[in-house]
Protein backbone atom coordinates (compact mmCIF):
# COMPACT_ATOMS: atom_id res chain seq x y z
CA UNK A 1 0.00 0.00 0.00
CA UNK A 2 2.60 2.71 1.14
CA UNK A 3 5.97 1.12 -0.66
CA UNK A 4 8.13 3.63 -1.76
CA UNK A 5 6.41 6.56 -0.33
CA UNK A 6 7.47 9.18 1.53
CA UNK A 7 5.86 9.81 4.60
CA UNK A 8 5.94 13.16 7.17
CA UNK A 9 5.59 12.41 10.78
CA UNK A 10 4.60 15.03 12.85
CA UNK A 11 4.50 14.18 16.42
CA UNK A 12 5.68 15.21 19.86
CA UNK A 13 5.30 11.75 22.08
CA UNK A 14 8.19 9.55 20.98
CA UNK A 15 6.97 6.72 21.65
CA UNK A 16 4.02 7.15 19.45
CA UNK A 17 6.05 8.86 16.93
CA UNK A 18 8.42 5.58 16.95
CA UNK A 19 5.44 3.38 16.73
CA UNK A 20 3.85 5.11 14.12
CA UNK A 21 7.41 4.85 11.72
CA UNK A 22 7.56 1.35 12.90
CA UNK A 23 3.67 0.80 11.16
CA UNK A 24 4.75 2.85 7.46
CA UNK A 25 8.12 0.87 7.51
CA UNK A 26 5.96 -2.32 8.12
CA UNK A 27 3.89 -1.28 5.26
CA UNK A 28 6.87 -0.84 2.88
CA UNK A 29 6.46 3.59 3.70
CA UNK A 30 10.06 5.93 3.47
CA UNK A 31 9.40 7.81 7.06
CA UNK A 32 10.27 11.26 7.00
CA UNK A 33 10.96 12.81 10.26
CA UNK A 34 9.55 12.23 12.89
CA UNK A 35 9.65 15.79 13.47
CA UNK A 36 8.81 16.97 17.27
CA UNK A 37 7.60 20.38 16.73
CA UNK A 38 6.68 22.68 14.03
CA UNK A 39 10.05 24.06 13.22
CA UNK A 40 11.24 20.87 12.44
CA UNK A 41 8.19 19.79 10.65
CA UNK A 42 8.22 23.02 8.04
CA UNK A 43 11.98 22.40 7.91
CA UNK A 44 11.53 18.73 6.49
CA UNK A 45 8.40 19.38 4.10
CA UNK A 46 10.41 21.93 3.07
CA UNK A 47 14.13 20.31 2.45
CA UNK A 48 12.37 16.56 1.26
CA UNK A 49 10.44 14.92 -1.02
CA UNK A 50 6.59 14.29 0.65
CA UNK A 51 3.80 12.28 -0.99
CA UNK A 52 1.87 12.04 2.70
CA UNK A 53 1.71 13.89 6.23
CA UNK A 54 0.18 12.27 9.16
CA UNK A 55 0.01 14.87 11.65
CA UNK A 56 -0.66 15.13 15.75
CA UNK A 57 -1.90 18.99 15.89
CA UNK A 58 -0.88 19.58 19.32
CA UNK A 59 2.65 20.01 19.68
CA UNK A 60 4.58 21.93 22.34
CA UNK A 61 3.43 25.65 22.55
CA UNK A 62 1.72 25.67 19.29
CA UNK A 63 -0.49 24.03 16.76
CA UNK A 64 -0.02 22.36 13.04
CA UNK A 65 -1.93 24.50 11.37
CA UNK A 66 0.90 26.13 9.40
CA UNK A 67 2.18 23.71 8.05
CA UNK A 68 -0.87 21.23 7.14
CA UNK A 69 -1.99 24.58 5.34
CA UNK A 70 1.59 24.62 2.88
CA UNK A 71 0.92 21.18 2.54
CA UNK A 72 -2.52 21.09 1.39
CA UNK A 73 -1.54 24.05 -1.22
CA UNK A 74 1.22 21.49 -2.61
CA UNK A 75 -1.42 19.38 -3.57
CA UNK A 76 0.19 16.63 -0.22
CA UNK A 77 -2.27 14.60 1.50
CA UNK A 78 -2.86 14.61 5.42
CA UNK A 79 -4.28 12.79 8.32
CA UNK A 80 -4.47 14.57 11.90
CA UNK A 81 -3.44 11.97 14.32
CA UNK A 82 -4.64 13.88 17.69
CA UNK A 83 -6.62 14.23 20.35
CA UNK A 84 -8.54 17.91 19.21
CA UNK A 85 -12.32 17.31 19.17
CA UNK A 86 -12.90 17.36 15.02
CA UNK A 87 -16.00 20.19 16.43
CA UNK A 88 -13.09 22.37 17.09
CA UNK A 89 -10.69 22.52 13.95
CA UNK A 90 -10.79 25.36 11.88
CA UNK A 91 -12.86 25.38 8.87
CA UNK A 92 -10.20 24.82 6.33
CA UNK A 93 -9.85 21.58 7.62
CA UNK A 94 -13.12 20.11 7.79
CA UNK A 95 -12.43 17.31 4.99
CA UNK A 96 -9.18 16.32 6.66
CA UNK A 97 -9.40 12.58 7.57
CA UNK A 98 -8.93 12.89 11.39
CA UNK A 99 -7.87 9.36 13.60
CA UNK A 100 -8.42 10.56 17.26
CA UNK A 101 -5.44 9.05 20.03
CA UNK A 102 -4.85 7.12 21.86
CA UNK A 103 -5.51 5.12 18.30
CA UNK A 104 -4.16 1.59 16.88
CA UNK A 105 -1.53 1.35 14.17
CA UNK A 106 -4.13 -0.42 12.17
CA UNK A 107 -6.72 2.47 12.28
CA UNK A 108 -4.53 4.81 11.14
CA UNK A 109 -2.96 2.64 8.60
CA UNK A 110 -6.76 2.31 7.95
CA UNK A 111 -7.16 5.97 7.23
CA UNK A 112 -3.69 6.17 5.34
CA UNK A 113 -5.53 3.88 2.46
CA UNK A 114 -8.59 5.55 2.56
CA UNK A 115 -6.57 8.62 1.81
CA UNK A 116 -4.70 7.38 -1.19
CA UNK A 117 -7.50 5.04 -2.35
CA UNK A 118 -9.49 8.54 -2.89
CA UNK A 119 -10.82 9.24 -6.29
CA UNK A 120 -8.80 11.84 -8.44
CA UNK A 121 -6.08 12.13 -5.38
CA UNK A 122 -2.62 12.69 -6.21
CA UNK A 123 -1.86 9.21 -4.93
CA UNK A 124 -4.06 6.87 -6.40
Amino acid sequence: MLSGRRVLVVEDQYILACDIAQALGAQGAQVVGPAPNLERALSLSRTQAVDIAILDINLPGEDVYRLAEELMRKDVPIVFATGVDEGILPPTFSGVPRVEKPFRAADLMRAVARLIDRPGGRLS
